[in-house]
Formats: C-alpha cells, structure tokens, sequence
C-alpha cells in the first residue's frame, strides 16, 4: 500500500474508533419526586415529594395510575449487542382506609411504550383490558388480591410478569414475614444479572438489603427488551380503598463500556523498547539523506496535520449524526409518527368534503381510512398553513408529550405541499355536543352516569394540564365541542390550536381574547389574560350543559332573546327553582 494512502487510512480509523458512540450507562437516583422527571398518568398524583398511584378516597372504588420516567434509557448497545444488566431499588407502601377492602397491587415495568395507563382491577395499572394481545412489557407484581384468571396462587406474592399478568413466577413475602398490604413502607431491590441471566427480587421492613433473595428467576431479559424502553410504577383497585405510594427510587444500569482505544498499551512503556544502534553511512549519502529529510520532515508532518483535520471533520460529522439519530430514535420510540402526505391524501379521499367530521380552531378535520394500517384516525388540517414550519413544530411537540386517558392521543403529523396535518386516534361517538343536546344526531338522551363520567375525566384532565405537567397548560377553548367520546364514552380533551404553556406560578400575559362565547371567563373577556382559572370557568360552564342539556347561549321560545346559561342558573338559583334547571328528558330519581 502507498505509504501516504496508509497514513491516511490509519488516521481516519484512528480517529473513526476515537469518536466511535456507544451507550452509556445510567445511574438515577431520586430520594423525592418531582414533576420535572416524571409522567403521570390516569389517578397517579405528587404529594410532598412522595408519588400516590391510586385515589385517595374513604369510599370503594376502581381506581388505576401510572407514573413514567420522561426518558427512555438504554438497555442495548446495538455497535456491541450488549444488553445491560440493572439495579433498581425503591421504598413503597400499601395502605387501607378500610382493612377489610384490599386489592389488587402495584408493579415496577420497563416497557417501549411510554403511554402504558391500563386497567383497573387485576390488570394492575399495567395492561390494557381490551388489547391483552397487543401488550409489551416486564414488570415485577406486587399483588396483593389472588385473581384466578391470571393464575394468582395467592392474595400477597411477588411475580415476574413478561408481555402477560400471568406471572412466569411467584413468591409469597410471608416467607420472609412480610405482609405488602400491611401500610408499613418495605424496601424492593430488583437486580438483573445479563452475564448470569437471572432476576433476583429482595424485600426487607428496614433499609438494609437481605441477603438472600425472595424470589430468583433464571431467564434472559435480552430477548424482551428493546434498545430504548420507559421505566415506572403503575397500580390499581377495584372497589377497594387500597392505596398505593412510592416513596424514593434509584436505577442503575451496568455492563456497557464505551470503545476507548489505548494509545499505549497497559504493559508497555518507552524504556522498554530495544535499543537499536545506527547504521553508519557515507559523507555523500549524508548530505543526501539530510535533504531528502528535510523534506520528509516538512511534507510529513503538513499532510499528516492535513488529513488529521479533514478525517477529523468527517469523524466528528459522523459522531454527530449517528448522536442525533440515537437521540431522535430514544425521543421518538413510541411518539407520533410522521405520515406522507400522499398517505392521508389517499386515507381521506383527497379530503373529500364527504369525510369532514368538523371544524376547530387548528382548521378542518376529516375522518381518515388507512388501509394500510387497518385503522381509521381523524385528520385535522391546517387552515394557517402559512405559519411557520418550526412553530408548526414546536407545538406539535407540546402536544406529543401530553399523557393522560383523558386527552385524545396523537397519532402523527405530516408538514408538506403547504400543509400542516395531525392525526390523531379515531373517537367512534364523536364530540360531547353531538349527543348532548335534545335535538342531536344521537336520538336518545345521555344517560346520567356518563355525564358523571365526562365532568369527572374533564377534571381529571384539567388537573394534570394546570398542576402535574412540567410546565403548565392553558387550553384557553374548553367547550362540549372539543370534548370527544370514546366508545366507552369517556371523555377525551381535543383540540390545541389555541393552546399556551407557561411557567407554573408564573404571571400570564395579557394578550387577544380566544375562545368561545359562551365559554369566557368576565375576567379574560375584560383583561385578555388566561389562566388556569379561566379554563376552570370554562368547564363549570360544559357541567350546566350536562346537568341542563341546554347550550351555552340559546334563544328562548317565549321571548325569542337569546339568553346565558350561566346566567340563567344564576336567575333560578337566585328564585330557589334550581332544580328546574335539570334536564327535562332525564328521570334523576330512576338513574
């Protein structure tokens, strides 16, 4: 090989294996939570840096919640196809308001996907009833109710579960003299050994880690999980008034080790190489060589710096691109995804005017058929497609990391021929407004209990936006319209095209009224200045529309005025008739 095509070559693959990225291992450690690092999904709240995972109330009920870490952590280095080994421990405890209503437990997950909310009941906050196919995860159960039909041996065990609440294995605490559901707070470590391929689960009343394990399991976890996956805690009852707290939790993984290539090896150093003594040469050849080395020694080192900086630059670029993909991969393991336009073109019949399903403040939505996929979302088009590509981008991210039940889920997006798209998951009964009223599409009254349901998901929902993201939401158009309804007509929040984020505590800013009449708040009509509180407003005002079945503003058929709801209650609640306000087409008494 030409000495110089060699000098070249051996510093690009020096340089290449100098920059070359692998993963890293983390070490979390969280003696108290905080929002700033976690997700927390359906009933799971934050109270004095300790994490609740259920509702906190005197009575029964069905109660399920989940609270995720915000950053999916590397378990495989795909330059080495290691998989990593972890340990995770964290303090937790089990209570009852009333002792003799218990169930079901808690468990500790990794998993890809970071909106895994599931059911209440025996599916642990964990898994979704109607999609126990489609689940992927590894938890360890701390179950404290025995349900037959996920084989529990038992009303107080610990069980390794994968892509199943049917655990592999299980272990009574009792062994050890550990009641879970007795209030007390108990220490779990869980320690995954790769090399050794075993899980080893320990508890202990006191801070002190046991020495033998409760329950060990020999398995490779490196079959289950993915590069990237989310870890947390979820929970449940069902007509129970357990509660559920984690009180600390750190998490380490180990077994990575970047590529580092040694400028000199470890057993060796200058003094012991040889010396070799010079070969004697002529005056002539001297003078010779003296030239031919003064050359060397100026060409050299000029084409050595030369192809340092250019394969430097290359290198670099490519450590670049290959962090960025790592990073977009990490970010985007389970987020929306991005569709062509040519896709929902096709799914919505060139969004034919037969496929329109409304119209909301981001622009027009369509009912959109991806046959592809098998699967039917609804597709809101940009009416403002002059607006800027990255602020199209910056909000369609604030949107991305909502999670709650209650918040209608975004599916994809698409910023192409001048049109900025969102998809989002298909709601079959569609928006609040649509069956609510007397004269709806739907034919027949909304019975009592899912208007309970709506105004209790709303709030839900509203508390997560104002109190428990990173930084607060102010959706500014709460209305029955921007209510949609799942098939269990559940309430799910859409629509963020007059969204705000702010800092928590921090002074809103006055600027133009958004919104809908009817739905504004005295006070953001007068200062232009939205709050949580005027959200607040706005949803007191959709609960009369539940409780009345009357709109917003209507015309009277006496006077044909057109008359406030808000203050229409106010006038019959001022005349002691409040209860004419209900909704005349519902026998209350039979509900």
């Amino acid at each position: 090989m030409n000495p110089r095509t060699l000098l070249v070559f051996s510093t690009s693959l020096f340089l290449f294996h100098l920059l070359l990225v692998s993963s890293e291992n983390v070490n979390l450690d969280f003696p108290v939570f905080s929002f700033r690092n976690f997700t927390l999904l359906g009933d799971s709240y934050l109270r004095n840096g300790v994490l609740g995972l259920t509702r906190e109330l005197e009575v029964p009920t069905s109660s399920s919640g989940c609270v995720i870490y915000n950053h999916p952590i590397a378990f495989i280095d795909p330059q080495t196809n290691v998989t990593a080994s972890f340990s995770t421990r964290f303090a937790f405890s089990i209570g009852n308001i009333n002792p003799s209503s218990f169930g079901d437990g808690l468990t500790f997950f990794m998993s890809p996907n970071n909106q895994i909310l599931g059911s209440a009941g025996g599916y642990l906050g964990l898994v979704n009833s109607s999609q126990l196919t489609k689940n992927r995860f590894t938890a360890i159960e701390f179950d404290t109710r025995q349900d037959l039909n996920f084989n529990d041996p038992d009303e107080n065990h610990v069980g390794l579960d994968i892509d199943s609440l049917i655990s592999i294995k299980t272990a009574n605490p009792m062994l050890q003299s550990i009641n879970l559901k007795s209030g007390n707070l108990i220490t779990a470590w869980i320690d995954y050994m790769n090399e050794k391929k075993k899980v080893e689960v320990f508890l202990s009343y006191s801070s002190f880690k046991p020495e033998k394990p409760l329950l060990t399991v020999n398995i490779d976890l490196s079959v289950y999980l993915n590069e990237f996956m989310y870890v947390g805690f979820s929970a449940s009852t069902e007509g129970s008034t357990e509660l559920h707290y984690i009180e600390n939790w750190s998490f380490q993984t180990m077994g990575f080790h970047p590529v580092r290539p040694r400028i000199h090896p470890h057993n060796v150093s200058d003094s012991s190489v040889p010396h070799t003594p010079p070969i004697p040469v002529s005056d002539s050849s001297n003078r010779h060589h003296k030239r031919i080395g003064l050359g060397l020694g100026i060409g050299f080192p000029a084409l050595f710096c030369s192809a340092l900086v250019v394969f430097g630059w290359i290198s670099v670029k490519k450590w670049r691109d290959i962090k960025t993909e790592k990073s977009l991969k990490a970010e985007l393991v389970t987020g929306p995804r991005q569709y062509s336009y040519k896709e929902i073109k096709s799914a919505t019949r060139g969004f034919n005017s037969s496929r329109i399903l409304g119209h909301g403040a981001f622009g027009t939505v369509y009912k959109a058929f991806f046959t592809d996929l098998g699967t039917i979302s609804a597709v809101k088009r940009s009416k403002h497609a002059h607006e800027g590509k990255t602020e199209f981008l910056a909000e369609l991210s604030i949107i991305a990391c909502l999670r709650h039940k209650n918040l209608v889920p975004l599916q994809g997006w698409c910023v192409e021929k001048g049109e900025l798209l969102l998809v989002y998951e298909f709601m079959p009964h569609g928006s609040l407004d649509k069956v609510l009223y007397a004269e709806s599409e739907h034919g027949n009254p909304l019975l009592w209990s899912y208007r309970y349901n709506i105004a209790v998901g709303l709030a839900s929902v509203l508390t997560y936006l104002h109190q428990e993201c990173e930084q607060q939401v102010i959706h500014r158009d709460i209305k029955a319209s921007n209510i949609m309804l799942d098939g269990n007509y559940n309430a799910r929040l859409g629509d963020f095209g007059l969204a705000r984020i702010m800092d928590h505590g921090k002074s809103p800013v006055s600027t133009l009224t958004a919104g809908t009449m009817g739905y504004l708040a005295p006070e953001y009509l007068q200062y232009g200045k939205a709050t949580e509180k005027t959200d607040v407003f706005s949803y007191g005002v959709v609960i009369l529309e539940l409780a009345s079945g009357r709109r917003p503003i209507e015309r009277e058929a006496e006077s044909h005025k057109m008359v406030n709801l808000v203050d229409w209650v106010w006038r019959l609640h001022s005349e002691g008739k409040i209860i004419e306000a209900a909704d005349k087409i519902m026998n209350l008494d039979s509900e």
